[in-house]
């Protein structure tokens, strides 16, 4: 008795293993549950029968010669099943069942009988779903779009052949981007130019080559090392100035010569400007700030638009004698301009005895260096009136 009982409890573990699995949303129209049979079908009563070992009645649909019998069909499939109209020609038993819900699913036996005994039984498996929330797919959808932005931007520069870079005059740097996702090249070589022509930055065997660049440009530049790795040939433009407003162009050359990459960057180094009215107004102050302390003995000179010298300070002290005459006894500057890194100067109106001949919009440039060194680039600042 106690080997019967293990044998039919085996024997419905198998039956389980080997049903067809069909997987559905409850918000499905409807689901196919499969039964396609290979046996004879009886000559006398043949009766295909679904079924549900788990409810009672057990009957899920019957179909008998003449046609569907739902005398005893469960009443929660009432109006929601049907077969082929061929079934017994076909051998396709498979059952049609609408509007699946989450107690739909369990395990249906398909099978075919005589009215006397059963044959060919099959299993089908049915899962019904919770249907995935509406929110939950709205924030996939925001998060695949997210994803796909934020590489977007990351890798922008990288299918970008002309790029446009802005930048506030008195930064410390600003980057030329030149990127690719393209990565065979060996032993490249590597030329920046202005649109002038000038050699900015020229990488090549692994170093940078100094001697071969213009010479506005010395140690203001700098690339990345191992840049050939990472497909990565931006180019790092130190105190960029007004006068570094221009257009760049990154070309990439093979071992052999060949030129394998060439991009643009548009820099654009954006200038203070400062207004004021043309009368009743004493003075201006031309904002300047640099980052960094300068040694003592640096010299400070600052010109206008017609490199008319406006102010020169060296020696910790302020030079007059240098300065053009029409704005001679018109300028101050702090006193601990080169510790504090202030470069503001205060520009007095003019008087009934200046000069006419100043153009009222005026540009104005700083220079600071050591007494002993050329002097770097310029840093630019605009005023309108006075």
């Amino acid at each position: 008795m106690k080997m019967f009982v293990v044998f039919v409890i085996l024997l419905h573990v198998s039956q389980h293993a080997l049903a067809v699995v069909v997987e559905v949303y409850e918000e499905a129209k409807s689901v196919l549950l499969p039964c396609q049979y290979s046996g004879i079908i009886p000559e006398n009563n043949p009766t295909v029968m679904w079924t549900r070992s788990d409810l009672s009645p057990t009957s899920v649909h019957l179909r008998r010669e003449e046609g569907d019998d739902l005398k005893k069909q469960n009443l929660r499939y009432s109006g929601r099943t049907s077969m082929r109209p061929d079934a017994l020609e076909t051998s396709d038993f498979s059952l049609t069942l609408t509007n699946p819900e989450l107690i739909d699913s369990g395990v249906y036996t398909c099978s075919i009988s005589d009215g006397k005994e059963e044959t060919g039984q099959r299993n089908v498996q049915l899962k019904v779903k919770e249907p995935f929330p509406s929110w939950a797919t709205a924030l996939m959808v925001l998060l695949v779009l997210l994803i796909f932005g934020g590489l977007l931007f990351n890798f922008r520069y990288y299918f970008k052949s002309v790029y446009k870079v802005e930048v506030d005059s008195g930064v410390e740097s600003v980057q030329l981007p030149c990127k690719t996702l393209v990565n065979f090249l060996k032993d490249p070589k590597v030329e920046w130019k202005d649109r002038m022509n000038r050699k900015v930055h020229v990488y090549q065997n692994d170093s940078d080559h100094h001697d071969e660049q213009d010479q506005i440009y010395n140690n203001r530049t700098k690339m990345k090392r191992n840049l050939v790795k990472p497909g990565d040939f931006s180019l790092t433009l130190k105190y960029p100035t007004d006068g570094d407003t221009n257009t760049y162009t990154c070309t990439v050359y093979s071992k052999k010569g060949k030129e394998s990459i060439k991009k643009e960057v548009e820099l654009r180094v954006r200038v203070p400007i400062v207004e004021v009215e043309q009368s009743g107004v004493e003075s201006v102050q031309l904002p300047l700030q640099i980052k960094v302390n300068r040694p003592n003995d640096s010299k400070v000179e600052l010109v206008d638009s017609s490199y008319r010298m406006l102010y020169v300070y060296r020696n910790n002290s302020d030079q007059p004698e240098e300065q053009d005459r029409r704005y001679r006894n018109r300028t101050e500057m702090n006193e601990d301009l080169l510790i504090t890194g202030d470069l503001s100067l205060t520009l007095a109106a003019r008087n009934a005895q200046t000069s006419t001949s100043e153009k009222p919009n005026s540009h104005f440039t700083s220079a600071w260096h050591n007494i002993e060194e050329p002097p770097p680039r310029d840093k630019t600042q605009q005023f309108i009136g006075i």
